[in-house]
């Protein structure tokens, strides 16, 4: 796999238009620190990992009614083209109702924490 977060935002999608209740995927940590980003803004309900040699992340989606919690996801630093920005340039998604998960020297953080630490990074995805 390549680009394993793509692959983790794409089960979310899949999952949340299938309605599927958890979603199990192989663990990473970065897969791990995006997955509780999105459960400490409120877009999922559980982050669990299982297994001692061989790791699962099991991610347990948020529905309203038969809507997924998360409208939409976009991967914007590809491993074909990466994408960085200053403490100054991190934008806001959808004015603020979104999220946009950076990667920093002080590990993944939301948008609005690395404008407040005003730490810059690689600009991974936006959610909203």
């Amino acid at each position: 796999m390549s680009d394993p977060i793509s692959d983790l935002l794409t089960r979310i999608r899949n999952g949340g238009r299938a309605l599927l209740p958890v979603i199990v995927l192989p663990h990473s940590r970065i897969k791990e620190g995006v997955a509780k980003i999105l459960k400490s803004e409120g877009y999922v309900s559980e982050v669990a990992v299982e297994g001692d040699v061989k790791k699962k992340i099991k991610i347990h989606l948020k529905y309203e009614g038969k809507k997924s919690v998360i409208e939409g996801l976009k991967r914007v630093s590809k491993p074909g083209l990466r994408k960085y920005v200053g403490a100054t340039e991190i934008p806001r998604v959808r004015g603020g109702l979104g999220v946009a998960i950076v990667s920093t020297s002080e590990g993944l953080l939301t948008d609005a924490q690395a404008r407040k630490k005003n730490l810059g990074g690689e600009l991974l995805c936006h959610i909203w």
